[in-house]
């Protein structure tokens, strides 16, 4: 059986879903909605050395926007629905759907940094 690292915190999934802290697994990973805190404020580490980029943005966007447009277009071919229904309801979900996956994906990204002890190559 594997021995666990000592530094080994909380799984990735739930440092990701909960907004925890890798090292500690405190609740502090998050300053906003979907921003970094800049340092982790029970055991002082530093957030902003984790490079998560901008990555997660445009590929979640793609995605959710793919899903988005097939559920509008569908939605449209099933029960043609008057234009403002369609905007009442795609604008918000997409947005809620963005940023609550950017949320989770980021999160899980400096998990995953951390845990790997990633790092810029020289």
């Amino acid at each position: 059986m594997a021995e666990a690292r000592p530094d080994a915190g909380p799984a990735p999934a739930v440092v990701a879903l909960k907004g925890l802290c890798p090292r500690c697994g405190a609740p502090t990973l998050f300053a906003g909605w979907a921003r970094f805190a800049p340092r982790c404020s029970a055991c002082g580490l530093d957030f902003s050395r984790f490079n998560v980029g901008d990555g997660p943005a445009a590929f979640l966007t793609l995605i959710l926007g793919a899903v988005i447009v097939g559920l509008a277009i569908w939605l449209e071919l099933a029960v043609h629905p008057a234009w403002w229904v369609h905007v009442i309801l795609w604008i918000p979900l997409t947005a809620i759907a963005v940023i609550g996956a950017l949320r989770v994906s980021k999160g899980a990204l400096l998990a995953l940094e951390y845990r790997n002890r990633a790092g810029e190559a020289i």
